[in-house]
């Protein structure tokens, strides 16, 4: 499900809950809302309001440091691509074919994260979760050192090779989403059962409507944006294409 069809059932949740209150405004006895009762039940809600507003800001706090340690990776791992092609340089002209599918298989990565940018000249022969790198690793195996130097060269590349192929099994697990539903569902049991409290209270008119509307309106808004952070390969908050993008303007240079 879309994060975006998600908020708009968490503002279908918590509007229908004030507006269940404000129903049930006209159904309970006058006696069940006076002015003891009203205390209780402001003070309930109260405290799951409170216990509400904690769980956003710690599902604030998860999703960003998420986002931020996605991006650092996405860094870390343009890094190590530059490295790797760098020290295949260094090796010698023979892994001119060797640079040239790394750099095939790294455009199609990139085209694949980021599709909408739509990477020109991409190529890809291989667009497997590590197929395209362990291909390049067995091609690195196989070229035949002549010196100390060029089999320096050879034993770094494939160590900086297998860190890129860490790096991109650590990524692809950390596509699933880190925000458990059933935790999800409960905040949204608990704002729904806060605004049917506004409800129970609140003046029937269009101003008072209104007003639910928009904090209804500004919880989903909330949940949206906790889930797009959660996941930032598509929608509204995206990680930059940007360090991956330089890495590859680097490549066969």
């Amino acid at each position: 499900m879309s994060t975006l069809a998600i908020s708009v059932i968490v503002f279908v949740c918590v509007l229908g809950g004030a507006l269940l209150g404000m129903y049930l405004t006209r159904l309970l006895p006058q006696h069940q809302l006076s002015g003891d009762a009203k205390d209780v039940i402001k003070v309930s809600m109260a405290m799951v309001a409170t216990l509400a507003a904690l769980v956003l800001g710690l599902m604030t706090a998860s999703a960003k440091s998420s986002l931020d340690d996605k991006e650092s990776k996405l860094r870390d791992i343009a890094a190590q691509i530059i490295l790797l092609d760098r020290t295949m340089a260094l090796y010698g002209a023979e892994t001119r074919e060797h640079r040239d599918l790394f750099k095939r298989l790294v455009a199609a990565r990139v085209n694949q994260i980021w599709p909408e940018e739509n990477a020109v000249g991409v190529a890809p022969e291989v667009i497997g979760s590590d197929t395209g790198i362990g291909l390049l690793q067995q091609k690195i195996l196989a070229l035949s050192p002549q010196n100390d130097a060029q089999r320096w060269f050879q034993s770094t590349a494939l160590q900086i090779s297998r860190d890129i192929a860490a790096a991109q099994w650590s990524t692809f697990q950390q596509v699933g989403s880190r925000i458990h539903w059933p935790f999800l569902v409960i905040v949204v049991f608990w704002l729904t059962v806060v605004f049917a409290s506004f409800g129970l209270f609140a003046p029937q008119n269009p101003v008072t409507v209104s007003a639910l509307c928009v904090a209804a309106l500004a919880v989903a808004g909330a949940i949206y944006l906790i889930l797009s952070m959660d996941q930032p390969y598509g929608g509204l908050i995206k990680i930059s294409s940007a360090p991956a993008r330089a890495a590859l303007d680097q490549l066969g240079r």
